[in-house]
């Protein structure tokens, strides 16, 4: 049976055709502005991809893995603490974003009964949430550091806000994923005996995972290229020591990249530049594993 949505779907551009015509001037006008300000886009980003590759492809070497930052020769200085405290944040942010997130996911897409008046203020916040603002996260962790007397400038500090930034979008993802598994799969489950718990154990969520593992990654590379909310946090802009648990202080790759391209030296924005080439090729390794794992294991129903 047709649903509204389809039926919406279907008749919509029909209508809109008819009414208007493909070759209007107001269609081709609106066609030609989002031509334009994509093209405006495409070449803006090309334009800083190329000046960044051009201006630090040179130091892309041993020196900016294996040394730490300095101040005093900035020609042989690396991002080695930078690139650990990277995984260390990163780290961190997914043991917690993703159990909790997943586990609201399924309560809410799963168990929570939708006429509920708290269940629908949940959906109506996540939405919300998800489109607030790194720096808010930030502030909103600094808070919690100061009221429990924890430093702010640790590893621990900055996972939390970025678990607190990406948890949104963690959980609208695996709703998503689940919610795309057919309905006959659950009602087959329960018609042999299993539990609800169960059933969402053994059937629905192996069978949603390629869509939740696809959207937690798009999600955890969104949390890499953060400088905000650490920056308000108290990350360091200048580390030379590997840090080695979550009460350490870290810098991360944005952040050191923040702080090199401010200074007045070739040298360092050089360096800046180097970074970035290292950072996107991190953010490029990230979206390719969950491209492979969406399309190796996506099931068609």
């Amino acid at each position: 049976m047709a649903t509204i949505g389809a039926l919406v779907a279907v008749d919509t551009p029909r209508l809109r055709a008819a009414r208007h015509g493909d070759r209007s001037a107001p269609s081709i006008l609106f066609l030609v502005s989002l031509w334009a300000v994509v093209a405006f886009a495409i070449l803006a980003l090309l334009a800083l991809l190329v000046t960044a590759v051009v201006d630090g492809i040179s130091r892309v070497d041993g020196n900016l893995f294996t040394h730490y930052s300095s101040q005093i020769f900035p020609e042989t200085g690396g991002a080695r603490a930078a690139i650990l405290g990277s995984f260390w944040v990163i780290g961190t942010t997914a043991v917690m974003a993703i159990p909790l997130g997943l586990a609201a996911a399924v309560y809410l897409e799963e168990f929570a009964n939708p006429l509920r008046w708290y269940n629908r203020l949940i959906e109506v916040n996540l939405q919300n949430l998800a489109a607030v603002p790194a720096i808010i996260y930030g502030m909103l962790t600094a808070g919690f550091a100061l009221a429990i007397g924890m430093r702010r400038g640790v590893v621990l500090a900055g996972g939390i806000a970025l678990a607190l930034l990406i948890l949104p979008v963690v959980i609208i993802s695996a709703r998503e994923a689940l919610r795309a598994v057919p309905a006959e799969i659950r009602q087959g489950s329960l018609a042999l005996g299993a539990t609800p718990l169960k059933t969402v154990w053994y059937q629905t969520l192996p069978s949603a995972i390629p869509g939740i593992a696809t959207g937690t990654i798009l999600a955890l590379s969104r949390a890499l290229g953060e400088a905000a909310p650490l920056l308000l946090l108290g990350g360091l802009v200048f580390v030379t020591y590997d840090p080695d648990g979550l009460f350490s202080g870290f810098t991360t790759m944005p952040i050191q990249i923040y702080d090199w391209a401010g200074r007045s030296q070739v040298e360092f924005k050089t360096l800046a530049s180097a970074a970035i080439i290292v950072l996107l090729g991190m953010l490029l390794l990230m979206n390719a594993i969950a491209i492979v794992i969406r399309n190796r294991y996506q099931k068609r129903w």
